[in-house]
C-alpha cells in the first residue's frame, strides 16, 4: 500500500513542479511521476545534507519533506531544461 502512496504523491509532486517551470503541457502522467520520484532523489542528495529532512523516498510524507522533494523536482526539470539548451525560461 505504501508503493501506491508513494506513486500518487511522486506524481503530485511532479505535476506541481512542471506547473511552475512551465513544462506541464510536454509532460503527461508518467513522466510527471518519474519527475516527482527522482526529483525527490535529486532533493534528497543536494537538500538534505543541508536541512535534514527526508524526502518521499526515505517515507517522509511531511510537509518539510514535501517540499523538499518539490524542490528536488524543480532542481531537476531546470536541470533538464538547461542541458535541452532552452535555458530556464518559461515556454
Amino acid at each position: 500500500m505504501n508503493f501506491i502512496i508513494w506513486l500518487i504523491v511522486g506524481g503530485v509532486i511532479g505535476w506541481v513542479a512542471s506547473i511552475l517551470m512551465g513544462t506541464n503541457k510536454q509532460q503527461g502522467i508518467l513522466l510527471n511521476v518519474i519527475v516527482g520520484i527522482v526529483g525527490a532523489f535529486v532533493g534528497g542528495l543536494v537538500l538534505t545534507p543541508f536541512f535534514g529532512i527526508a524526502t518521499i523516498n526515505q517515507n517522509n510524507f511531511s510537509m518539510p519533506g514535501l517540499l523538499v522533494s518539490l524542490v528536488g523536482a524543480i532542481i531537476l526539470l531546470a536541470l533538464v531544461s538547461l542541458l535541452r539548451g532552452g535555458g530556464l525560461r518559461r515556454r
